[in-house]
């Protein structure tokens, strides 16, 4: 017989077991504090004809779902590190093992520096020995996909968390509708 295998719950049953504690020591420090549930948060957003984003939800859950947001926010984003196959799966004659990666650095850069490439800040996302790289946004829009590094000026070595600038969408066209009437 073959099973198929379901959905695994380790994260439900981690916020069932935690969720009481967090709470309860939240509320010794902070007597303030409030649970609250994802309904109540929809019913906010849908009473007050907002967009679901997570930026929104915030702002319904502290209770303020009409306060002013700011022009710009940070998008963050973790990524891994030592994510890499070293050797190629098939061994050559004599053992000797084919190395399947670009050098950890190449012209003074790594993967998932924060570079500015003709005035637009992106991301390493690939690396070529031969001095070309991948560049992008943190939301994968290509910027170029085979840029010198010449053209690039790095801003930030690579951290776990890549922090982006965006704007605020929805702030930006609540300005406009303001604008128009």
């Amino acid at each position: 017989m073959n099973f198929k295998r379901g959905q695994k719950f380790k994260d439900a049953t981690f916020m069932g077991i935690m969720r009481w504690t967090l709470y309860n020591r939240l509320k010794t420090l902070y007597p303030n504090v409030h649970l609250t549930y994802g309904y109540i948060t929809k019913k906010t957003r849908i009473q007050n004809n907002l967009p679901k984003t997570h930026r929104i939800d915030a702002l319904c859950i502290s209770g303020h779902p009409q306060a002013k947001q700011l022009e710009n926010y940070y998008h963050i984003k973790m990524v891994r590190q030592h994510n890499r196959q070293i050797h190629k799966a098939k061994i050559l004659k004599g053992g000797i093992r084919k190395l399947n990666q670009a050098p950890y650095l190449v012209h003074g850069f790594r993967l998932f520096d924060k570079v500015k490439y003709k005035g637009i800040e992106c991301f390493i996302f690939g690396r070529r020995s031969t001095g070309y790289f991948d560049i992008r946004k943190l939301d994968g829009t290509v910027i170029h996909r085979s840029a010198k590094s010449k053209d690039l000026i790095l801003v930030s070595k690579t951290k776990t968390l890549l922090w982006e600038r965006r704007e605020n969408s929805a702030f930006l066209s609540s300005l406009k509708r303001a604008s128009a009437s």
